[in-house]
């Protein structure tokens, strides 16, 4: 079985749901690709960008915002500011065509790491 990028984002809610202390590097390890695969569907203001992650992954504002910093700075991510009918305009994010290439290799090592772990539950991996 192959999971897509927000197959793993429903295992963390179905994870979180059952408990509050998920492993948080196990979250941080994720969140990268999470936030880039909803950046290469589309740009985001901030706070769009964390109300679509935390919907399914339990986790503060505190977390996304660093790492969208730390995403722009390495060159991943621009931003913007657009005009919003709702008061101030608001900062949007918007990746880069190196962001596109960090999200192509972190879904394409995703892919072999779940393929991977999916080997050993279903026992297609022996010891």
């Amino acid at each position: 079985m192959r999971y897509k990028v927000l197959d793993i984002v429903w295992l963390l809610a179905i994870a979180s749901e059952r408990s509050d202390r998920v492993n948080p590097q196990f979250k941080k390890g994720v969140l990268e690709l999470c936030v880039l695969a909803l950046l290469a569907r589309k740009d985001c203001y901030g706070f769009e960008l964390v109300s679509s992650v935390s919907r399914s992954v339990v986790m503060s504002e505190g977390t996304v915002y660093p790492l969208m910093k730390r995403l722009r700075d390495e060159g991943l991510l621009n931003t913007y500011l657009k005009e919003s009918n709702e008061g101030p305009p608001r900062k949007y994010y918007k990746i880069t065509d190196g962001g596109r290439d960090k999200f192509a290799r972190l879904l394409a090592e995703w892919r072999a790491f779940t393929q991977g772990v999916d080997d050993i539950i279903e026992g297609r991996q022996s010891a």
